[in-house]
């Protein structure tokens, strides 16, 4: 990681890091004008920071990782959602044909190779060109997730934004009943982190959120939110 990065997120910290929810995502957006994106999984709690997206601009582009593997649930919520919020540029992204073929049954063997070729590198090309990645991690969500920061810097020198960093569950359910936002409708079914569906199982209530996620291996990340420890 280059100096003037870090010198650069170190002086974003300074600005910006005591804000967060609209706060912070209408302070990156004002200082990298058309160089910001978010990345959604239009999960269990997706539609508390797409709704602050769709505030502060709906034109922001949206980036769905479409791994050949979501529930048939979070495609139609995705297209309800986008429509409910008025986002107009949501982009799904899809892994290449090679790649989702070597991944057709990984996810039993490998789950790490699975994620890389399903997300990590289908990301990989969809953000080209953005400066700014704006996802919505929490740190209530545990699974090493606790210490997060609203402004992080990942491995490969791009300023990652969590809006939501900081917020409780009580917080985000508050705002989806101040809102009136629309659950994903698994989360009826006992689902407080949804994803993949092979990886991902309800949860009881004394569980942590994401505990769904990988039942039973040691694995909690898929790999796209690898940040750099050097701040």
């Amino acid at each position: 990681m280059s100096p003037d990065v870090l010198g650069r997120v170190r002086h974003l910290r300074h600005a910006f890091g005591h804000l967060d929810g609209r706060d912070v995502l209408e302070a990156v957006v004002r200082t990298f004008p058309g160089k910001v994106a978010v990345t959604s999984s239009f999960g269990a709690e997706a539609a508390v920071l797409l709704d602050l997206v769709a505030q502060v601009d709906p034109t922001l582009p949206v980036i769905v990782l479409d791994t050949g593997a979501l529930f048939d649930e979070t495609l139609i919520y995705c297209r309800a959602l986008t429509l409910r919020l008025g986002l107009s540029d949501v982009r799904m992204v899809h892994p290449e044909p090679a790649d989702a073929a070597a991944a057709e049954e990984l996810w039993l063997t490998d789950a790490d190779r699975c994620c890389h070729l399903r997300k990590v590198l289908p990301l990989r090309r969809a953000v080209e060109g953005f400066e700014v990645l704006v996802d919505g991690r929490k740190r209530f969500h545990g699974g090493g997730r606790e210490g997060i920061s609203t402004i992080e810097v990942d491995l490969d020198g791009r300023i990652k934004v969590s809006p939501l960093a900081r917020w409780s569950q009580p917080e985000i359910d508050d705002a989806f009943r101040l809102r009136d936002l629309p659950r994903h409708p698994l989360v009826a079914d006992g689902y407080r982190s949804i994803g993949c569906w092979p990886c991902s199982r309800p949860v009881g209530a004394d569980e942590p959120v994401r505990a769904g996620r990988w039942a039973g291996a040691a694995k909690t990340e898929c790999g796209i939110h690898r940040v750099s420890k050097a701040l």
